[in-house]
């Protein structure tokens, strides 16, 4: 080789070397996904990884659902999640890697003089049992409880999962939001106000006050340690057929490494591997939560799966995408098959007691009549059955315009070896009413009467769950 040669041979690969360089920092890394994990983990971990050399990332926020379709349909490389894997066909094909530990947080508003909650005691207002704040050493007035649309928000999905055993719980919360911003926003502003976020989201934040959970403090120091019960992975998703699957492997590493945890540590995030030994204790964890709250676990393979059932003050979509809403529908429901058969004679018994109570009154415009009877059952489970009949005003003139006859059925275990049947049969004037009383909720009236809000808003033509102090509303069927 020739002096010239030798001299051009380095010039060449330092030129390579530098175009090569140049290359990789001129790749962008496309990241969609929660706003949690945007705040917590990309935002920073995008600006030390561009000052390290690497290339840029850009960044979509929105919600945890968004992240994995685009991470799906290739429109972007990386997406954050503040859940794991559900196993459904969406989350097929993707890697969900654990970057950091987050905590859980319930806020409320700065003004609230609650600072702590039990599990119990949010298991139970999530559920729609507890709706005032006088409940839990509160003022008297209604807890309105906040949340991001679930399962499309990575953290209502794993709050959920690990209160009720499963992710996709409908829960008592009217005021439904698109993102954690947002709610966090609403909050702050509502001193009766409960929601969800995540520690690294609202450290510092003087807007809101965390509370504490069976008496610990939602720190970095209590999570790392599992004192704090409610904390979660926060998990970076790709997909291995995205063109720039190897670089987004690199931005994961990048986060595992002394700058990427320096990242993580400033937003209050405590890096995954400082937590291994929350990951060993995890499974004795959710099973502890869902004994002290009374829940019961529930079959996580896909062939045992079952529709999730609604908290009898759920909003009104999770109820119509869920199975029965409340314990006597459910049993209504499952003796369906008997119940039909007897329907039509029921009726028909309905109609002639109503019509023989009512034919030696002369006038019968208000009158309203209830029979109850209780046939031999074939099963001795508790069964409930409605039928309605109405007089024909056609024939019988306008004495007949408001006559209405409601028959019900119970049937409970026999008292001998052959069942006794009880009739009986009332008559009133006024139609059963409530009038809300300043800070009450359609859920505490429905719940205090022991009925379904369904009911209620039905009984009422109310559009939406909203109630006025002194509005006046029906507590039975026209």
């Amino acid at each position: 080789m020739s002096v010239r040669s030798t001299r051009l041979l380095p010039a060449a690969l330092l030129c390579a070397c530098i175009a090569t360089t140049a290359f990789a920092a001129s790749q962008t890394l496309t990241w969609s996904g929660d706003i949690v994990t945007a705040h917590g983990v990309v935002e920073g971990m995008a600006k030390a990884w561009q000052q390290s050399g690497h290339g840029k990332l850009v960044g979509h926020p929105f919600n945890t659902a968004a992240g994995i379709d685009a991470v799906n349909n290739g429109s972007a490389d990386l997406a954050g999640s503040v859940r794991g894997s559900d196993g459904s066909a969406e989350d097929r094909g993707l890697t969900f890697t654990p970057v950091a530990w987050d905590g859980l947080v319930m806020i409320t508003s700065a003004n609230n003089p609650v600072d702590s909650l039990t599990l119990k005691q949010l298991h139970d207002i999530y559920y729609g049992k507890i709706h005032n704040w006088s409940e839990v050493g509160g003022p008297n007035a209604p807890i309105n409880v906040y949340a991001v649309a679930s399962p499309g928000d990575g953290v209502e999905f794993s709050l959920r999962k690990l209160l009720f055993g499963r992710g996709n719980q409908p829960v008592a919360a009217p005021r439904l939001y698109l993102t954690t911003t947002s709610l966090e926003q609403g909050i702050a502003l509502d001193p009766h106000s409960l929601g969800a976020t995540t520690l690294s989201s609202v450290e510092g934040n003087r807007k809101v006050k965390m509370l504490h959970i069976d008496g610990s403090a939602p720190t970095v120091a209590n999570v790392a340690s599992g004192r704090y019960p409610l904390y979660t992975p926060i998990y970076l998703v790709t997909h291995a057929d995205s063109p720039n699957a190897a670089q987004a492997k690199s931005f994961i590493d990048f986060t595992e490494s002394a700058k990427g945890q320096a990242v993580l540590r400033k937003h209050h995030l405590l890096p995954y591997q400082d937590g291994t030994v929350l990951a060993s204790m995890d499974s004795a964890r959710r099973s502890r939560i869902l004994a002290e709250v009374g829940a019961r676990r529930v079959p996580t393979a896909p062939s045992q799966s079952t529709t999730p059932i609604s908290a009898p003050g759920a909003t009104y979509a999770s109820r119509v995408a869920s199975a029965p809403t409340s314990q006597r529908t459910l049993a209504a429901r499952e003796a369906l098959a008997e119940r039909n058969a007897r329907r039509d004679a029921l009726a028909t018994a309905a109609a002639a007691k109503t019509v023989s109570k009512t034919a030696s009154t002369p006038k019968l415009a208000d009158v309203h009549s209830s029979v109850v009877a209780a046939p031999e059952p074939s099963s001795l489970k508790g069964v409930r059955s409605d039928a309605v009949t109405v007089a024909d005003t056609g024939s019988r003139g306008s004495d007949f315009t408001r006559v209405r006859s409601d028959s019900y059925v119970s049937r409970d275990r026999p008292t001998s070896t052959h069942t006794r049947t009880h009739e009986r049969a009332t008559a009133s004037v006024h139609v059963p009413t409530h009038k809300v009383a300043p800070g009450e909720t359609l859920y505490s009236i429905a719940h205090k009467h022991h009925l379904d809000v369904a009911q209620i808003r039905d009984w009422n033509h109310l559009a939406g769950n909203t109630v006025h102090a002194g509005q006046v509303l029906r507590l039975s069927a026209r």
